[in-house]
């Protein structure tokens, strides 16, 4: 992505191509308000800022191509920093299509994915890590991820980035006085109270590195397998959990022989639900394949939900398996207690008693998955939470820096060796808000972009 793009004035649609109501065209740059002006009926030029302006869109022989409403927004109190015009017309393919290529033959280039924000950041409108969470915002499949983005978005996360900036330089130039002005040698209070002050400052950056597990739920989903017998009730327990019959259910034994994926919000998380072959010993080679995709599934899964019938024994081929499964991410579940109660239970295992069939339980399965998953609780929607591997990265590097500068605080090491760690702890801090930040970090973070965005 090419970032010597002042000179350019971008074009895009702003809103979901294909048919609707309405469809917005979005245009900024030194040359936006001339551009559109060559295809309004209006005198661009001489509207106010943040202003609506109703009017006709026209070919360059005058042909009217459509009516619609245009926002005229002046630089630099705008999204992007530049001027900005708004095109709002009728949806439609055709429509937006005409319009685009009448703005591209008057000048403007079609933007890439994220240009938008790319310009808004390097006009200082946001931070780095606000812009993130601008595509963040946009993608956020639960309530907990909007949360996070938009409290990333407001600048919760830069202004507790800039918090531990902040006490770092204090440190630093703690120690630089010392080194500019030996005489005055630092006092113990004075190298306590610094020492004192990097350890907090590690310990809260590390609580902050830990929120990543929440953040990655909550961005990520998590996919929730179920496994267990054959004809135990998995295929059932799945269309309970969507609400709808997806996978075939039959009293026969062996009915599903692969995975059956399906997406679901349930409750704070965003599920990627997967349906599996009954485990089972057989020589069917089909079926045998649906068993090996099961046993593959099930490690990989974040969560098991491991499916039993209540109304009969365990074999030992069943109980053999049940010890295999990690308990750590496991639920097992006593399916068709509308039939009989289970006789066997597991000792120091989560167990939860269910009927599909009359649906009971299926409440208190909803909210053992929830506190299985947020080990924690759920997110509060103040808290701030980091949702990309790049800040988590960034925070561990910086908290390692910070414990080789209390190390050489500990050891009464020079000075300015304890400085050099600190001054790199800081650069890793200023990554996450977008100084010091490489080219190719910022175009791997934009390309991921919407368009128009």
């Amino acid at each position: 992505m090419n970032f010597n793009t002042s000179e350019d004035t971008i074009a895009a649609l702003a809103t979901p191509p294909g048919e609707g109501a309405i469809a917005i065209i979005r245009l900024s740059g030194r040359n936006a308000f001339a551009i559109a002006g060559k295809i309004f009926s209006g005198n661009i030029l001489q509207y106010s800022s943040h202003t609506a302006h109703y009017g006709r869109i026209v070919d360059f022989q005058g042909a009217l191509v459509d009516s619609v409403l245009l926002l005229v927004m002046k630089h630099p109190h705008t999204y992007t920093g530049e001027d900005l015009v708004e095109i709002h017309c009728h949806g439609g393919r055709v429509v937006t299509r005409k319009i685009l290529d009448l703005l591209t033959d008057a000048g403007a280039k079609i933007a890439k994915p994220g240009e938008f924000t790319l310009r808004a950041f390097l006009n200082g409108k946001l931070d780095l890590s606000q812009a993130e969470a601008v595509q963040s915002f946009i993608s956020s499949q639960n309530e907990v991820a909007m949360n996070a983005a938009a409290n990333q978005l407001e600048g919760a996360l830069s202004k507790k980035i800039e918090s531990f900036q902040k006490r770092l330089i204090e440190t630093i130039a703690l120690l630089e006085a010392f080194i500019d002005f030996p005489e005055d040698d630092l006092g113990k209070e004075e190298t306590e109270k610094a020492h004192t002050s990097l350890q907090q400052i590690v310990e809260e950056m590390q609580l902050l590195a830990d929120t990543f597990y929440e953040g990655k739920i909550a961005t990520d989903g998590i996919s929730l397998c179920i496994a267990g017998p054959p004809n135990v009730g998995k295929s059932s327990l799945l269309n309970a959990l969507l609400g709808k019959n997806r996978a075939i259910v039959s009293p026969l034994a062996g009915t599903t022989r692969d995975l059956i994926e399906e997406t679901v919000q349930l409750g704070s998380l965003h599920l990627r639900l997967i349906d599996t072959a009954g485990i089972r010993k057989t020589k069917e080679m089909i079926e045998k394949e649906g068993i090996e995709r099961t046993m593959s599934a099930m490690k990989e899964a974040d969560l098991i939900l491991f499916v039993l019938d209540a109304s009969r024994s365990l074999t030992k081929e069943d109980f053999e398996l049940i010890s295999s499964l990690d308990p750590q991410k496991t639920l097992f579940l006593w399916n068709k207690i509308d039939l009989q109660m289970p006789e066997r239970r597991f000792d120091k295992a989560e167990e939860l008693l269910i009927s599909v069939k009359d649906k009971r339980g299926l409440s208190e399965l909803k909210n053992a998955i929830e506190k299985k998953i947020w080990k924690r609780g759920v997110p509060s929607k103040e808290e701030i939470i980091i949702t990309k591997e790049r800040h988590r990265k960034a925070l561990l590097a910086s908290i390692d820096f910070c414990k080789q500068a209390i190390h050489s605080c500990e050891k009464k090491a020079s000075y300015e060796f304890t400085i050099s760690d600190l001054k790199k702890s800081l650069e890793e801090l200023s990554c996450i808000i977008g100084l010091n930040i490489s080219e190719e970090i910022l175009s791997s973070i934009f390309s991921k972009f919407c368009l128009g965005k």
